[in-house]
């Protein structure tokens, strides 16, 4: 599924950023209190942010969505971990930015 066809427009920059590798437009997609799991577990979004991300050069490929664009299935991959299949899970404030995001492997 093409990024710029992801229906919920927090998501989709979410998305666009990561996979850019672009960290500014990245962090401003979220709400400044943000927090995030990983596999169930609540990890520390910044150092999950340059660990699963930016260092490691993190992208995804979404295979679909649904809730509106807020939950994704995707392949994401990365130079620490290869390929995996993901969910995605998105909750977004009354601003427009995501206040929390979870993911694991599906």
């Amino acid at each position: 599924m093409k990024t710029t066809r992801l229906s919920d427009p927090a998501v989709r920059a979410f998305v666009t950023a990561l996979n850019s590798q672009d960290r500014e437009a990245f962090l401003a997609t979220l709400a400044p209190d943000a927090t995030m799991a990983d596999d169930g577990d609540d990890r520390d979004l910044d150092q999950w942010i340059d660990r699963e991300i930016f260092s490691s050069h993190g992208h995804m490929e979404v295979d679909s969505e649904s809730d509106g664009g807020r939950s994704l299935l995707a392949r994401y991959r990365n130079d620490t971990w290869g390929e995996m299949r993901t969910r995605w899970r998105f909750t977004v404030d009354d601003a427009g930015r995501i206040a929390r995001f979870e993911t694991g492997q599906a």
